[in-house]
């Protein structure tokens, strides 16, 4: 963090302790240090454009803020961030500057704490104006020109006439702004100015492009406007011829401050005949004497012009191209970076290539798998209950021997379990759970809750069901079981079995004489309610 100053630590601290990510790479992008804006933090940047759940007016309105700074090299770098983002984040980042009535408000601005202040004053006013423009006429026509299709089927290419001669002025005053930045090589003298001039070069050449192909649009359409439109096109191609001089000087200067002579368009100037050809056709229109010129002379000086002009776009083209092949090689560079240093730290720490989310992983060629979880293992699940029941019952509890009630989920209990699939009186099955009966109280023994009342061989269903032998689960293979324990439930064939055959005994009528009469047995009343409780009193006492 060196070059940074007390301010810029304090308020980088300020937003990691409030966890707002974005602020903090705001503000470290936009420190007092004289150099550009570091790729790492724009590209974190360009990243939360493209977030939809990330709050685009904060994101902008953090940058404004850094913009009102009283230092020129955060203003700067927050002119700087800006511009990067509006040219390479996504495009609700620039619809949302568009949409508001000011952005950044620095006619005035002037920092006066050093000559170099005083300087990069000027720079930081022109350059605000130009993104101010940039965002005026994405307003004005819902796209950006530097964005925009270009070729035989491009946007300026396919406009109709009256769009056009409304479009073409519009590149002309952004052309205008950006070209009033106005910087020479020597005044390019450190990394924050650096930064910009290399967005501002970028703008130049494919708004220009841009510019180019609305005015051979504007010549192959030109001999076939009317009067009024044929003024308006004229008067933009003398400014154009204009323009195209000035942007000749500004590519001059990216030269010299040492961009690759590849990644400058050349421009081909159109034929100085043509003006006079557009000339002449718009004062016979307007009825005055002009030298008689056949169709067959038109028409070749305006191919010559068309020819001249399309090789200039030929030649913007090939430079983005190249562009998209140096970013396509930087990324896989840095994606070769990154395989390497992987590679390293798998060899200082072998252990760190096997985490938890993957299972499997190859080291040194011998392949390393985590041990398999058996989700049909036999958890004692009896036990469990059991013990939990004992331990929650002191001793000298007189309840002891009342019956108590637990529930086993059958699809977490194999058939090794006690055979659950055995059902006994004891057992009743609703939904896939089985409940112990309250009738009957339960003893741990052997390390299984096993019910104190033995049932006859004749009630065991564990041995027949029906004729056939009962289906048990089957280890490791989770579908069988399934479906094993729906078959014994009767479930889905709409009727359940009936695999329990109570026979109801015989009516014994006792004789004792004719004065005998049968005493009444007293009875015992089980409330629903109070068994609940009673149950959860039991097995839960601290509750």
């Amino acid at each position: 963090m060196s070059g940074q100053s007390i301010t810029d630590r304090i308020t980088a601290a300020q937003h990691s302790v409030t966890g707002s990510a974005i602020t903090k790479t705001v503000c470290k992008s936009t420190t007092h240090e004289i150099m550009g804006p570091k790729k790492k933090h724009l590209d974190y940047l360009i990243q939360c454009t493209n977030e939809m759940n990330v709050n685009i007016p904060q994101l902008a309105d953090t940058l404004f803020e850094r913009a009102i700074n009283t230092s020129w090299v955060v203003v700067f770098k927050s002119l700087t961030a800006t511009h990067h983002l509006m040219v390479y984040g996504n495009e609700r980042f620039i619809q949302y500057l568009a949409s508001r009535n000011t952005l950044f408000n620095l006619s005035n601005f002037l920092d006066k704490s050093g000559l170099q202040g005083y300087d990069m004053s000027t720079f930081i006013r022109r350059y605000s104006r130009y993104l101010n423009e940039k965002a005026v006429s994405y307003r004005q026509v819902a796209f950006d020109f530097t964005k925009v299709k270009r070729g035989s089927d491009g946007v300026m290419r396919t406009m109709n006439t009256e769009k056009l001669l409304k479009t073409i002025p519009i590149i002309q005053n952004q052309m205008d702004v950006l070209l009033d930045f106005n910087v020479n090589a020597n005044e390019l003298t450190n990394g924050v100015i650096n930064a910009a001039f290399m967005l501002l070069f970028k703008d130049a050449i494919r708004l220009f492009a841009a510019y180019n192909e609305g005015i051979i649009n504007l010549l192959e359409k030109y001999f076939d406007m009317k009067k009024v439109q044929c003024k308006e096109g004229l008067d933009i191609y003398k400014k154009f011829l204009t323009r195209m001089t000035r942007i000749s000087e500004f590519l001059k200067v990216a030269e010299q401050v040492g961009i690759d002579r590849g990644d400058i368009p050349d421009l081909s100037q159109a034929p100085s005949s043509l003006l006079d050809a557009l000339e002449q056709h718009l004062a016979s229109l307007e009825g005055k004497k002009v030298k008689d010129s056949t169709a067959a002379s038109r028409a070749s000086t305006l191919s010559n012009a068309v020819s001249s002009l399309a090789n200039t776009g030929i030649s913007f083209t090939r430079v983005d191209e190249r562009e998209k092949l140096a970013a396509l090689e930087e990324e896989q560079s840095r994606l070769r970076a990154l395989k390497e240093q992987r590679l390293l730290e798998l060899q200082k720490n072998p252990s760190a290539a096997t985490t938890d989310s993957t299972p499997i992983s190859t080291v040194g060629g011998t392949i390393h798998s985590a041990p398999a979880i058996d989700l049909f293992s036999t958890p004692n699940l009896f036990t469990s209950a059991a013990e939990a029941v004992e331990e929650s019952i002191p001793n000298s509890n007189p309840f002891l021997t009342l019956p108590v009630v637990v529930a086993v989920h059958l699809s977490t209990v194999s058939s090794d379990a006690g055979s659950l699939s055995s059902r006994t009186p004891s057992h009743e099955v609703f939904g896939g759970i089985v409940l112990l009966h309250p009738l009957f109280s339960f003893n741990v023994l052997g390390g299984l809750l096993k019910p104190t009342v033995t049932c006859s061989p004749s009630q065991d269903m564990g041995m027949t069901l029906n004729g056939q032998q009962a289906h048990k689960l089957v280890s490791n293979d989770l579908d069988s079981s399934l479906a094993n324990l729906v078959g014994n439930l009767g479930i889905g064939n709409g009727t359940a079995k009936n695999d329990l055959h109570w026979s109801q005994p015989g009516e014994k009528k006792l004789t004792g004489g004719n004065n005998w009469q049968p005493k009444t047995a007293p009875s015992t009343t089980w409330n629903p309610a109070a068994m609940v409780g009673l149950t959860c009193l039991l097995l839960f006492p601290n509750q």
